[in-house]
């Protein structure tokens, strides 16, 4: 069996935070406001897979009002979503996901996301996409008040 799943994911740019899209610590003045790492690229991963699987969303299984959760990152999130798939014969095919972000240049830093996805989801590197566009000025993130990520995750039974 197969089925495919979609994600979305955004925050809102804060000065004093981390900037972290899939795992990655990026350099730049601001980072993403949120419960956990507010990882918006892992995020809209995570909500892809469990859509998948007919699991609702990210807030379902790691709400913001859980203290143990906060400020945990977005990767641990990621391996205990790729569990919970494997636990029920899921297995992960392919991945493609888009970062929405004016600011920073994304391109050097996605050849460490895709391998930083691909660890976590135990598949070939080969099987992550990750690409970054901006919206030419256009709305919130153009505006650089935040960052958005959306993906597409199809998966198999094992």
């Amino acid at each position: 069996m197969t089925r495919i799943g979609h994600g979305f994911d955004a925050h809102r740019l804060v000065p004093n935070r981390p900037l972290i899209l899939g795992g990655v610590t990026l350099p730049f003045t601001q980072g993403l406001l949120g419960h956990s790492d507010a990882d918006v690229l892992i995020h809209a991963i995570c909500d892809a897979l469990l859509g998948a699987v007919g699991a609702g969303d990210l807030g379902r299984h790691f709400p913001d009002s859980d203290p143990s959760l906060a400020g945990i990152s977005s990767l641990e999130i990621l391996r205990r979503v790729h569990t919970m798939l494997a636990s029920g014969g899921w297995s992960v095919a392919n991945i493609d996901a888009t970062v929405i972000a004016q600011a920073p240049r994304l391109g050097p830093h996605i050849p460490v996301m895709v391998d930083n996805v691909a660890a976590c989801l135990k598949v070939e590197s080969t099987a992550i996409n990750v690409k970054a566009t901006t919206t030419e000025g256009l709305g919130f993130t153009g505006e650089g008040h935040g960052i958005a990520a959306h993906a597409v995750a199809l998966i198999h039974t094992r």
